[in-house]
């Protein structure tokens, strides 16, 4: 769930997008002559997968450089070797590719370790860094708060000569782990609390993914960055709101550093949305107290849990560019994202019959070895798709829902006495029922009007009601998953666990059936289930050998986009 603040507004139906500011600012470079080219560049952390929000940092970045002719970096920034992983690494270069966009260049953080000490060495002869014994603690103390200035270091004035000294040690291996840290000599005094000496590298006695054992000693993030954009002639550093007070870190760096280009960086408001945890920390926090079965749960909003839901990237692009690029902060609709994947459905999607809840119906009067083929079509809205054939006979399954032993006034659907109309089908009337030792109804015995088939323009009579079924002896066992929100959306002054808002029913496990035509469907194939919404096949369902829907979205929501 989103962190809230109180002043953001929430978008929903009523929406307009936002203009691209950070467009107009392209645009207003390349006329000034402020640059002749464009260089974007997405910068992750490998230290968890990638959620919606990156999404839309990775949409705005590449398709911004593409619309000006430039290009867009992949960059991995890796300054911790605690946090990161290759598999991280390979799930984001996965994510990006599965959204729709090919980098320039890809690089790492750690391909530029060699130079940041370098330039960490440049700042220590400067007098601009120096070598810090406080603990993490002592230092927190010291930078004081928004209302207290900062206190200086007792070791801010060494040497020159004995910072390189303690520096050089450092990176030999000699001290251990938070025993000093090297720390920007800048103005404990600043209203900006990161500009009060901000750590620049710290000592951390771990493996690195990348580089291995060669570093004991690694670049702090608001250091390692403005140099990673440097050295790869970013053009338009394109980042989130938090980063706004470090802007001016950003830009000291570069100057102090002496480095040949100098990028801008340019600040926008990350993306927010209701019932949604937006925090990697949190995501992956869901993981390791296995609340969730992995980082592709499609109750995740990571970028491969919505692909594992049955998301497409054409949804999520859509999706991004209607929200716009704003200064503000906002949450948006969760509603708004169901929209798209909808859109994006809706001509593509086969319709198909499944029963989650299976009924049995019997025939009476169909004759018991007989099994026709029925004409259905594959999507109405989109002709093109043509028709499908269904099986029919004696038995069939229907929803138990669609049935009523007793209904209420206005149910239309099946119950003792009553015709409806079975989709693509006939009409058919319950007559009796059986039920077991507890009382359940357990099957339904039925009559059917050979002359109401569907197709054939009988207009003798009318009925209210239509009902989906399945054949019963081809049908295909299938596990169905329907998802709710994973969080419940609290109040913004409540200071409980994000874990106590844990939604008991964000997932729904059914057993049902299929029409046997989709029996040999492969994962990610989607279909619209008639009444139930929009399925994706599970990826597990190749290592179940069983089908697997996992509900994307349910057929229809009160959100209406307003252009």
């Amino acid at each position: 769930m989103a962190d809230r603040m109180k002043n953001r507004k929430v978008i929903s139906m009523e929406h307009k997008a936002s203009s691209n500011f950070i467009k107009n600012i392209i645009n207003e470079d390349l006329k000034s002559g402020k640059v002749d080219h464009i260089i974007t560049r997405f910068p992750p952390e490998p230290n968890g997968y990638l959620h919606i929000g990156h999404a839309k940092s990775i949409i705005l970045n590449f398709e911004l450089a593409d619309e000006f002719k430039g290009k867009t970096h992949l960059r991995f920034d890796d300054t911790n070797p605690v946090k990161e992983d290759t598999e991280y690494v390979e799930s984001i270069k996965e994510d990006v590719t599965w959204l729709g966009y090919k980098w320039d260049e890809l690089f790492f953080a750690s391909d530029y370790f060699e130079e940041m000490y370098n330039r960490a060495v440049l700042l220590i002869k400067k007098g601009k860094a120096y070598v810090c014994d406080s603990t993490a603690e002592e230092i927190r103390k010291m930078r004081g708060s928004l209302i207290e200035v900062g206190q200086k270091s007792p070791y801010r004035d060494r040497s020159v000569e004995e910072n390189l000294e303690l520096f050089e040690r450092m990176r030999q291996g000699e001290f251990k782990d938070g025993q000093k840290v090297l720390r920007a000599k800048i103005d404990m005094d600043s209203p900006n609390i990161n500009m009060r000496d901000p750590v620049l590298y710290r000592i951390a006695h771990a493996n690195h993914h990348n580089t291995g054992d060669k570093w004991c000693i690694y670049p702090m993030y608001d250091f390692a960055h403005p140099l990673e954009d440097a050295i790869e002639g970013v053009t338009h550093s394109i980042c989130t709101l938090e980063f706004e007070d470090h802007r001016p870190l950003y830009d000291w760096v570069i100057r102090e550093c002496e480095m040949e280009k100098v990028p801008h960086q340019y600040e926008f408001a990350r993306l927010n949305i209701t019932n949604t945890v937006m925090s990697k920390r949190k995501l992956k926090q869901l993981v390791d107290e296995h609340v969730v079965d992995g980082w592709d749960d499609p109750r995740m909003p990571t970028i491969s849990g919505l692909r594992r839901k049955g998301y497409t990237p054409e949804a999520i692009r859509s999706f991004a560019r209607e929200i716009g690029v704003a200064k503000a902060d906002s949450v948006v609709d969760s509603k708004m994202l169901e929209f798209f994947i909808r859109e994006d459905l809706k001509l593509k999607a086969p319709r198909t019959m499944a029963v989650l809840e299976p009924l049995k119906v019997v025939i009476t009067n169909y004759p018991a070895d007989q099994v026709e083929m029925l004409e259905a079509e594959i999507n109405s809205e989109n002709p093109e798709m043509g028709t499908r054939q269904i099986p029919f006979s004696r038995e069939i399954y229907i929803e138990q829902d669609d049935f009523m032993e007793n209904p209420p006034a206005k149910y239309f659907r099946l119950f003792p006495g009553n015709e409806v109309r079975l989709k693509n089908a006939y009409f058919i009337k319950c007559n009796d029922i059986v039920k077991d030792e507890a009382g359940k109804v357990i099957e339904l015995h039925c009559t059917y009007d050979p002359e109401t088939k569907s197709g054939t323009g009988f207009t003798g009579r009318k009925v209210k009601g239509t009902i989906h079924w399945v054949e019963a002896s081809q049908a295909v066992p299938a596990e169905f998953r329907q998802y709710e929100p994973l969080i419940l959306d609290q109040e913004e002054d409540d200071d409980t666990s994000f874990l106590e808002h844990i939604n008991p029913n964000s997932l729904e496990i059914v057993q049902g059936f299929v029409e046997a035509n989709i029996k040999d469907s492969k994962p990610q194939d989607k279909f619209q289930f008639f009444r139930h919404g929009y399925f994706n096949v599970d990826p597990l369902s190749l290592k179940q050998g069983k089908l697997i829907f996992n509900r994307i979205v349910s057929l229809k929501s009160s959100f209406q986009l307003n252009k």
